[in-house]
């Protein structure tokens, strides 16, 4: 159904605290790590990361034939002494990388059965807008925070997307001082919000919205539960593969939804607006769980179908130790395929 009062924009809350949502030991530990793209990435500005366009500058890459009217200055002269014949050296030249972060703001993401206390690990008993439970939204923040962190650390740009129905936050992608604030302050809009509460999930719109704004390859990263049909997600990445990006998905789970160890009957009310049932989860938790696996199962088979990577979090879990194996995974992988 509708919303009867207009798709109006979102509540803007109070500017977080970002040091609430990601312990400055965690920035700290990640600060050593890179975020690097998977595929050679275009830019227009200098930075680290490997340009499909051959300069001359940084990075050797081939020797090609002298031709008249090349400079001189490029010749390689120790092959010129080896073959008696000219030639030139060609380097790759480096760039800069973007990395956008999708952040899923639909209801569903609002769910949480961890205090705030004890997964902030900055001494704060309620979020900047006074919950006490720590959501799935909550962990995202953290992570979204993190990745943009280590982005613009690196002197790459950063920007953000937060999304439910359609994206309702925005955050243009720059290098700029401030910009990780930026992306904290508009991560506040959380689906706790009246506006947001019953929003549905619709990546693939979202996606299409990116798409429409970008005009080089990025990394994207989606932080997501991605509780949406797997026919939806498959061709939201399809999508992103074909405009040629970098994609990680980050899965972000309630250990209460991994586990499902609830005792006593009690009404179950749907997060996206499905109608509220009374059911007793003893007799469901096993059925229950084997379509739960199913489904994230799905979700990683679809993710690495495509040569994207894919990482499973638990709210209960802190986010430094995982996230910070991931990116050396990546890392590593990424240079045996160069070099391997």
């Amino acid at each position: 159904m509708p919303d009867p009062a207009g798709p109006a924009a979102p509540q803007r809350l109070p500017e977080a605290d970002a040091s609430i949502y990601l312990h400055p030991q965690t920035l700290a530990r990640l600060g050593s790590f890179e975020l690097r793209a998977k595929m050679i990435v275009e830019g227009l500005s200098s930075g680290q990361h490997r340009s499909p366009y051959r300069g001359l500058s940084v990075e050797f890459a081939q020797h090609r034939p002298y031709v008249p009217g090349d400079d001189l200055r490029h010749l390689d002269w120790k092959v010129y002494g080896r073959t008696d014949k000219l030639h030139l050296k060609q380097h790759q030249q480096e760039t800069s990388l973007d990395l956008v972060v999708l952040v899923d703001g639909s209801g569903s993401m609002n769910y949480g059965s961890r205090s705030f206390k004890e997964a902030s690990g900055a001494g704060s008993s309620t979020s900047f807008d006074g919950r006490d439970t720590w959501t799935k939204f909550d962990h995202a923040t953290a992570l979204a925070a993190a990745l943009a962190y280590i982005t613009l650390r690196q002197g790459d740009r950063a920007g953000l997307a937060v999304f439910s129905d359609e994206i309702r936050a925005l955050v243009r992608r720059s290098s700029n001082q401030g910009t990780w604030r930026q992306i904290v302050g508009a991560l506040s809009v959380h689906p706790a919000d009246a506006a947001n509460r019953k929003r549905t999930t619709h990546l693939h719109r979202a996606v299409d919205q990116v798409l429409g704004k970008l005009t080089n390859r990025c990394i994207i990263a989606a932080i997501s539960d991605f509780y949406l049909d797997l026919s939806e997600l498959r061709d939201s990445l399809a999508a992103l593969k074909h405009a040629g990006h970098d994609v990680i998905l980050f899965q972000t789970i309630d250990r209460a939804e991994s586990q499902f160890d609830f005792a006593d009957a009690a009404p179950f009310e749907g997060m996206e607006g499905e109608e509220t049932l009374r059911i007793d989860p003893r007799a469901l938790r096993k059925a229950y769980l084997e379509v739960f696996n199913e489904h994230c199962a799905g979700v990683q088979r679809l993710a690495r179908g495509m040569g994207f990577d894919y990482q499973a979090l638990s709210t209960h879990d802190w986010l430094g130790p995982p996230l910070a194996a991931f990116v050396a995974r990546r890392n590593a992988a990424i240079k045996r395929s160069k070099y391997g």
